[in-house]
Order: C-alpha cells, then sequence, then structure tokens
C-alpha cells in the first residue's frame, strides 16, 4: 500500500517544491539531490520510497498547485522543464487538497474547536479511502504561529478534550492540526517552530494512539551551519564571547516572520543550539529582517568573536546564501519516509533520533549535528521493513 503525505501549507512553496521533486525523482526525471535517505550510507534502507507517497493537504488558499508552480520556476526555484513535465500530475494532486477547517469565535453561528478536529479528520479519512492508503503522515509546513499562552487543558488530555467542545479556543492551529491527526490515526511532524505536538496532553493522546510524532523547526541554513562550527568550539576549548546574526528573507514565510510574534518564535528556535551545544549562552541575538524582493531565497550574515590561548581575541565570518524550499523539500520527503517507517515499526511517542532535521528538536538530545547524524544513522539501522499496522479505531476525540 501507498503512503499518504498530507501537507499543512499544502499550497506554500515548500509544499510545492516537495511535490514537484517527488514527481520528477519518480520519473526519473531529476536526481534526489538533498534526499539525505538517498545518500550512499541510507540509500535503499528505508521504506516507503520516494516514488511511494501519495500527496494531499490544507490550505487557507485557493491558488492552484499548477500556478505556484510556475511561479516557483519563475522565481528560479525548481526548473521550468520539470514543472511542465509534472503538470498533469500536480492538476491530479490538486484534487486532494481542501480547505483548511477554522475556527473563528469572533463570527455567529462558528463551530467548536472539537468540530474542527473532526472536519480535518474526514478530510483524511476521505483522502486515506481514496486512494487505499497503509497510512498517512501529516507534516505542518505552513508559516510560523506565536507561542501560545499556557493553558491547564495544555498539561491533560481529558481536561483538553472537554475543553474544546467549548465556545473558546484552547489549542493554537498548529496543535488543533496535530490533535486533529492524531485522533485519525496519523502521525505528525512539524517543519515550523510552532507548537504542533509538543504539548503534555498531545504526548499522552500519541502515546495513547500508539502514534509517533516529530518536530521542530526544520534545520536547512543558518542553524545547520552553527550546528557544525559550535562544536568545532566546544572540542578545541575556545570560548565563544559573542555569537550574533541577521536573516534576510523574501517570500510568505519573510512576509508571516516581519509580525512579532512568529519572528521571536523562530529566534529562539535558532538560538538554542549554542547553549545546548557550547554549555552557555554567548553575548549575542539573531535577528530575522523581512526584505520582498529576496522572494524564496535568504541571506545569512553571522559574526562570532571567540577567545584563544592566553586570552588572545579573535573573530570569525560567514555567510549564507541558499533557497529554502529547494533546501526544505527533500528533507520533508525524508522526514515523511522515516516517520512512515517508524510507524510501522511500532514506534510511539516522540521521534527524537529524527533531531538531526530540526532546529528544536524534541526531546534531551545533542545539537552537534555529527551525534545527530550517528543517532539517525543508528534509527534507520533499527527500523524494519515491518507491514503497516492494524489500522486504529476511531475512539473518543
Amino acid at each position: 500500500m501507498s503512503t499518504g503525505v498530507w501537507l499543512i501549507g499544502a499550497r506554500g512553496s515548500v509544499a510545492v517544491t516537495s511535490m514537484i521533486g517527488a514527481l520528477a525523482i519518480r520519473s526519473g526525471l531529476a536526481p534526489p539531490t538533498g534526499c539525505v535517505l538517498e545518500s550512499p550510507d541510507l540509500r535503499d534502507r528505508i521504506l516507503p520510497g520516494i516514488g511511494d507517497l501519495v500527496f494531499g493537504g490544507h490550505d487557507i488558499t485557493g491558488l492552484p498547485l499548477d500556478k505556484k508552480a510556475a511561479a516557483l520556476a519563475e522565481a528560479g526555484v525548481v526548473p521550468a522543464a520539470l514543472v511542465r513535465a509534472v503538470h498533469d500530475e500536480l492538476l491530479a494532486i490538486d484534487q486532494d487538497i481542501r480547505p483548511l477547517p477554522t475556527t473563528k469565535p469572533s463570527e455567529p453561528g462558528t463551530r467548536s474547536q472539537a468540530e474542527t478536529v473532526e472536519a480535518i479528520r474526514a478530510d483524511l479519512d476521505l483522502f486515506r479511502h481514496r486512494h487505499d492508503l497503509g497510512q498517512i503522515i501529516v507534516i505542518n509546513v505552513s508559516t510560523t504561529e506565536p507561542a501560545p499562552p499556557s493553558h491547564p487543558a495544555h498539561h491533560d488530555l481529558e481536561t483538553l478534550r472537554t475543553a474544546l467542545t467549548g465556545p473558546d479556543p484552547v489549542l493554537p492551529p498548529s496543535a488543533l492540526a496535530a490533535y486533529a491527526a492524531l485522533v485519525a490515526g496519523c502521525p505528525y511532524v512539524d517543519f515550523t517552530p510552532s507548537t504542533g505536538a509538543r504539548l503534555p496532553a498531545l504526548d499522552a493522546l500519541a502515546r495513547e494512539r500508539r502514534l509517533p510524532y516529530a518536530g521542530h523547526d526544520g534545520k536547512t541554513g543558518e542553524t545547520l551551519v552553527k550546528s557544525v562550527l559550535a562544536p568545532m568550539f566546544a572540542q578545541r576549548n575556545l570560548k565563544v564571547r559573542t555569537w550574533s546574526g541577521v536573516n534576510l528573507l523574501g517570500g510568505g514565510d519573510g512576509a508571516n516572520l516581519a509580525q512579532p510574534g512568529a519572528n521571536a518564535a523562530k529566534a529562539a528556535s535558532k538560538q538554542r543550539v549554542l547553549a545546548e551545544t557550547l554549555g552557555y549562552a554567548p553575548q549575542g541575538e539573531t535577528r530575522i529582517d523581512y526584505l520582498e524582493d529576496l522572494g524564496d531565497f535568504k541571506t545569512a550574515w553571522d559574526l562570532v568573536t571567540f577567545e584563544g590561548f592566553l586570552g588572545t581575541a579573535m573573530r570569525m565570518e560567514f555567510t549564507w546564501h541558499g533557497c529554502d524550499s529547494a533546501l526544505a523539500a527533500p528533507l520533508v520527503l525524508d522526514l515523511a519516509r522515516l516517520t512512515a517507517a517508524a510507524h510501522r515499526a511500532g514506534r510511539t511517542g516522540p521521534l527524537t533520533e529524527l533531531a538531526f532535521f530540526f532546529k528544536d528538536p524534541l526531546g534531551q538530545v545533542p545539537h552537534a549535528l555529527a551525534d545527530q547524524w550517528q543517532a539517525l544513522r543508528t534509527l534507520v539501522e533499527t527500523l524494519t521493513h515491518t507491514p503497516s499496522p492494524a489500522r486504529l479505531d476511531d475512539g473518543p476525540a
């Protein structure tokens, strides 16, 4: 049976680039460059393969996938020839992109969050039956949301179930999507720094449903470099005094990060690697600025000052310029495959071994990329190509 990949934010740049890439790789039109599971050490080790993935999703916009793909080609994100080659397949996928059910308490007659969960679950069930899918992995690639205020229902599953039926929203959109995915029997991955499944009540739900989940915030650029360089300073016993970064980005993600709440959530995610790896937090911060003209590309400039033997002051600077969608898309495909394999193998709860892919990973895990790579390789070793587990009854939402 095929594996479904349900993308929250399915009409966005990362999602559409992922779809184009998967279709092109499956047809032999492009190599799987950037797909970690297609590297020499891991190739042919994990099922499902890229060609076994079936795409659908939710979005708040109605822009057709072929129009979005054409815009990405014009921006230089994907080759125009590939967009033309997979045009008809994108139109077919478009039939499985649904409007994202939302809860708007300010509007008369709006649904409760419990009713929104049921609407999301109905869309997932329709997708499953339409394509006779053995499993569905839900991946959030939508825009970053601000960190929510704490709520008692976040800490207890039964309290949360009751609270969701009330008139007031208790979960932010990413966590509501995670809740709906889990009650529909679908593992959940958050590729954003949003809350997602990172709440005690949702962890309890995942364990109750015997489902894995993963996140947060895909590691694609500046933080990827930090996770390599920070261990170098630590291992050479060099004192990092300051580490400051300026990130310039355009596109929809950049526009969203111009909002203070989303900006703060993203910046906090990007900085965590330093304190975790060095054992202390050097002076400095990460700043994120929106430049519309950059489109789907981003530039990051970092300044590091450090102290060597006898207090000698030194510095290092680096610049990273890349296309976020092209860096993120292959990781989305990897995460879909790894989470599906973990589900088939009976894994439950947080997949901490997937820290290699995230800026702010779940659990108490190392943040040095080499250590995370070894944990990933160990996970691949332990995952067997077992049949999909029996589908679980929906049970109480």
